[in-house]
């Protein structure tokens, strides 16, 4: 008995050509920020730490971690084993349940994300930004939101017009109430030479701005903690501890987006950890299950979870705290904890830090790079001038064949513009890590001929 495809039966897994297994994804499924018929998507048949193999052999060295989310490495067995565990115990209770591994997770999240007191799930990022800014709304009876211009928050209708990059225009107009301002590193605009230039100008900035718009009609302002594929930006120092004072005083909310640099990808547990600042609420999503399973979060400080114990909250989809998500989440987090994955996120940045100065020095076509832990990303220029080698929202032939070269020389990674990210798993090793800097040296030759002096 055969099905249509002409397979033995339904479930069995015959073998597929790999012009024939992409050519039906083609006909037969939309892909993500891109037409149809340009699409040339990367054939994956399976990955394994932090390499990815095309169904014809090839190894490629995910230096992105896919979207800058499977943290803990590709098939980690302990994860897989406490997945299948859950579907042999419990695959689906709708919202209104209490399960055990909801509460154990619950309680995990509690002792290792600082400040947070309860935790809404979700089934992304997306959706956690979302719900923090419905719950902003109703714990202050304001409406407005703060976001910032270089800042990307999700694909839905609402996480569209929070985010400042053009990945917004085509969806305009949408959800009201959103307000954008500049980051204290804008791309060409400074605010100044130091970081406490830097620092106060823009707050200053900031203030003026919230006394324009009223502030007792502000609900609060939401920021990537460290801006993720606009920049890869750590804040200037100080700027954290001065943006959640200047809320604190108009009663704005301060909610971080932690779905890229949370879960360790900066050398800590969360990114604020490192500018001694709690969030009123944070989003989480990506590594909570290192992408194994669809599942975000929202984690709420103790005022705001104690509101929400008094006043109904109006939202929840059939999704929400699907057991099998949060026994990935539960899996990957002592992973993360029992083979010390921010730990080494922290000790690799350094040799990524380093391996960053040496390619910068070489190579006259890099004018900056910036990482945090293993949160890295590359500018290019096209000249002395500094010039970034494509304009804001554009290309270059440069670029795009330097994006050719790392596909061919078995290098994943993320290139928009003129940059280049450095997102690795955190389980990487420290020769892994060389291993994929090695081919980007190469690969810079591309971009060094394309400078213009």
């Amino acid at each position: 008995m055969t099905n249509y495809l002409g397979y033995p039966n339904e479930f069995a897994k015959e073998p597929m050509s790999t012009q024939a297994m992409v050519d039906l994804c083609k006909q037969h499924t939309m892909y993500t920020w891109t037409a149809g018929n340009a699409v040339n998507p990367l054939p994956i048949a399976r990955a394994d730490g932090v390499y990815l193999w095309t169904p014809d052999g090839q190894k490629i060295l995910d230096f992105n971690a896919q979207l800058m989310s499977v943290l803990i490495g590709h098939n980690h067995p302990r994860v897989i084993a406490a997945m299948k565990r859950q579907l042999d115990e419990l695959i689906f209770v709708y919202p209104q349940t209490a399960t055990q591994v909801r509460a154990r997770v619950s309680k995990l999240m509690h002792e290792l994300i600082p400040g947070m007191q309860s935790f809404f799930f979700t089934l992304g990022g997306a959706e956690a930004n979302e719900n923090a800014v419905k719950m902003a709304r109703l714990y202050t009876g304001r409406q407005k939101i703060l976001a910032r211009y270089r800042s990307y928050h999700g694909g839905t209708n609402l996480t569209l017009q929070l985010t400042g990059d053009p990945r917004r225009w085509p969806s305009e107009p949408g959800s009201p109430g959103i307000l954008h301002v500049m980051d204290p590193t804008p791309y060409d605009y400074s605010f100044g030479a130091t970081d406490e230039e830097r620092c106060r100008n823009h707050l200053t900035y900031l203030e003026e701005t919230i006394k324009y718009e009223g502030p007792q009609t502000i609900a609060a302002m939401v920021v990537e903690t460290v801006t993720g594929t606009n920049g890869v930006l750590v804040p200037p120092k100080g700027w954290f501890k001065g943006l959640k004072a200047l809320l604190d005083k108009y009663g704005i909310l301060l909610v971080c987006d932690e779905v890229m640099a949370g879960i360790g990808r900066t050398g800590k547990m969360m990114a604020y950890e490192h500018f001694d600042v709690t969030p009123d609420l944070v989003t989480m999503a990506k590594g909570l299950t290192s992408s194994y399973f669809p599942l975000g979060a929202v984690g709420l400080s103790k005022p705001i979870h104690e509101h929400f114990q008094k006043n109904v909250y109006p939202g929840g989809l059939t999704y929400n705290s699907h057991p099998v998500g949060l026994a990935t989440a539960e899996a990957v987090l002592r992973v993360t904890v029992d083979e010390k994955l921010v730990e080494n996120a922290a000790k690799l940045g350094a040799v990524m830090r380093s391996e960053m100065d040496r390619l910068t020095k070489k190579h006259k076509s890099v004018k900056e790079a910036r990482n945090l832990g293993l949160f890295g990303m590359f500018d290019l220029q096209k000249n002395s001038k500094g010039e970034l080698m494509a304009p804001y929202n554009g290309t270059h032939p440069a670029m795009t064949k330097l994006a050719g070269f790392f596909r061919e020389n078995g290098l994943f990674t993320f290139l928009r513009w003129a940059s280049f990210t450095t997102n690795p798993p955190l389980c990487i090793t420290e020769a892994q890590l060389k291993e994929g800097f090695a081919i980007i040296d190469r690969g810079l030759e591309i971009t060094d001929a394309a400078f213009e002096g």
